[in-house]
């Protein structure tokens, strides 16, 4: 059995559509019906319900569905473990959130091409809950997120990267003497309070007895950089890397402290085949990182 037909029809179901499978496949739609029809006809079953434009899995697809995903897994670790290098094959899967993707990350990419040009990575942007579980469920290697508000499982290793501390995000034009009262009388930007950071901003200023006039709320601290700097409000945000010259349209004010933090690392599984990868990766980060960063240890689990 070709492994290849097993792939697409792995895509379709997850796509729910040949044409989207076929755009992530990087093949034609009747390309990726034609594996279908085989694949169906290897197994004597039908395997996808259509209807309209949409595709759905039948009771025999849903029993392969979970079977087809151990074998193309047991077949990329077979890849990877028939490398002639001390390094696993690649590709590496690495996931990141956009922040750490567009801040800390190009650095280490640039040195990872410099001492392993041979080794892809396939990098996947996303929210720190979705690589969460995506690297729970072995659909990532690695990932650089923000540290969850609750205990790692057994079995999972974590290195932190950069610890950042809240701080308040104002226009460059506005003076700021007291940090709490600006945050009290301005039109506030509120960051999501599903994440990490919204949720530790969220919880300090009621802690201090501020309850800001919020204009909006949303995930994403670039597009709330973008909005502060357009002056329609101020926001209190993690204390983000920026790669090249800052934007002159922002300035950012230290919180009173004891000021809450947020941590970025990476997660990953050290049982992989392709752990050695990460391991290179991630010892890259840590001599990337400017000097005298906390957090050099790496953990097991969590404690």
């Amino acid at each position: 059995m070709d492994t290849r037909f097993l792939q697409s029809f792995v895509q379709v179901v997850e796509s729910g559509s040949i044409a989207e499978a076929a755009r992530r496949l990087d093949l034609t739609p009747a390309s990726v019906a034609q594996r279908l029809k085989a694949l169906e006809a290897s197994l004597g079953s039908r395997l996808v319900a259509r209807s309209g434009r949409t595709v759905r899995p039948t009771a025999a697809g849903s029993r392969v569905l979970e079977r087809a995903r151990q074998v193309l897994d047991e077949v990329r670790d077979l890849k990877s473990a028939a490398s002639d290098t001390d390094l696993p094959a690649g590709p590496l899967r690495l996931g990141a959130t956009p922040t750490a993707l567009t801040g800390i990350m190009p650095a280490i990419l640039k040195r990872w091409v410099a001492r392993h040009p041979d080794v892809e990575i396939y990098i996947e942007p996303a929210p720190s809950t979705v690589l969460y579980g995506r690297v729970l469920a072995g659909d990532l290697d690695v990932a650089v997120l923000v540290h969850p508000m609750f205990e790692l499982p057994k079995g999972y290793a974590w290195r932190a990267l950069r610890e950042e501390p809240l701080m308040l995000l104002t226009h460059a034009d506005l003076r700021v003497r007291d940090v709490m009262a600006v945050v009290a009388r301005e039109p506030f930007i509120r960051y999501d309070r599903g994440v990490v950071g919204g949720k530790l901003a969220h919880d300090w200023l009621r802690g201090h007895g501020v309850r800001p006039h919020v204009r909006f709320e949303l995930d994403g601290i670039d597009s709330i950089a973008k909005l502060v700097a357009e002056g329609l409000g101020v926001s209190v945000l993690p204390d983000w890397t920026v790669t090249g010259p800052p934007d002159p349209a922002l300035r950012r004010w230290p919180l009173p402290a004891p000021r809450p933090s947020r941590t970025v690392g990476m997660l990953w599984r050290p049982a992989s085949v392709r752990a050695p990868l990460v391991q290179a990766l991630v010892d890259m980060a840590m001599d990337t990182r400017p000097p005298g960063t906390p957090g050099r240890r790496a953990r097991q689990g969590m404690q």
